[in-house]
């Protein structure tokens, strides 16, 4: 069953992440990560390609698990407690979720199934969630005869039948056309409105600077900058996010943590 939401406002963070390490052999994936994600907010998590954005999130959803270092989840341990943090959260990753070969309800009916829900409550929730993502046309549609921007919607659609209090969208509208893309903000507007946490990873600096109350920029592993788009732009004297990004992952630049060792 989901998680019952808290009536009043809630000063733990919706996510805590102290000292987080990762590595693969001898190369670091994550050098002693250090995030605090408040209740009902939107923070960025950007990076090139290498970075640890998705190692990050893979371990925060309870899917890999750190070398060393504590994550929380609304104050569950992601390692101890990791059934108690899977029922508070939903994922859309980077490839979808979606079952090419069942239709839009059949999708979302599965899901609910997949999270527990009676029958009836189920059906009920698939229902408001084809009306509220705009896919009522396509309902009865095999999921593989959908446009690329319908699916993504479809995905995170699945993501939220559970009514996860923070959500992960790992590059959630690459490859999508502009308006796809416009339209998947507006669902995360929606989300975070309703009081979910959003932590999003993304290669779009616009995209990031729409949506995100909160930018983290992460660099060979490292966070070397954690902020408000504004602050970001003012500390670094700068117009837009893609200016700051480039100061911060140009080579050679300081990478944050240099001093610190990872065991």
């Amino acid at each position: 069953m989901p998680a019952t939401r808290p009536s009043g406002p809630d000063p733990t963070p919706a996510i805590e992440v102290v000292g987080l390490h990762k590595r693969y052999g001898d190369q670091i994936v994550l050098a002693d990560l250090d995030l605090s994600v408040p209740v009902g907010s939107v923070t960025a998590l950007l990076g090139p390609n290498g970075a640890g954005k998705t190692t990050t999130v893979s371990i925060l959803s309870t899917l890999l698990p750190a070398d060393g270092g504590t994550a929380r989840v609304l104050g569950h341990d992601v390692a101890r407690e990791p059934q108690a943090v899977r029922r508070l959260i939903g994922v859309t990753g980077q490839l979808s979720a979606v079952d090419p070969l069942l239709t839009v309800v059949e999708n979302l009916r599965l899901m609910a199934d997949l999270v527990h829900l009676p029958r009836a409550e189920g059906r009920r929730r698939a229902a408001g969630l084809v009306e509220r993502f705009g896919l009522g046309d396509a309902a009865r549609k095999p999921a593989q005869q959908l446009s690329g921007g319908m699916t993504r919607k479809l995905d995170l659609a699945m993501t939220l039948v559970g009514d996860p209090r923070v959500v992960f969208l790992d590059e959630p509208t690459t490859g999508l056309d502009p308006r796809a893309r416009r339209d998947l903000w507006e669902q995360v507007r929606t989300l975070v409105g309703h009081g979910t946490t959003v932590l999003l990873t993304t290669q779009y600096l616009d995209e990031a600077d729409q949506l995100a109350d909160r930018v983290a920029v992460l660099h060979e592993g490292r966070l070397v900058a954690h902020d408000t788009p504004a602050g970001l732009k003012a500390a670094h004297d700068a117009g837009s996010l893609d200016d700051v990004f480039l100061a911060l992952t140009a080579p050679g630049a300081p990478s944050g943590a240099d001093s610190k060792e990872v065991a």
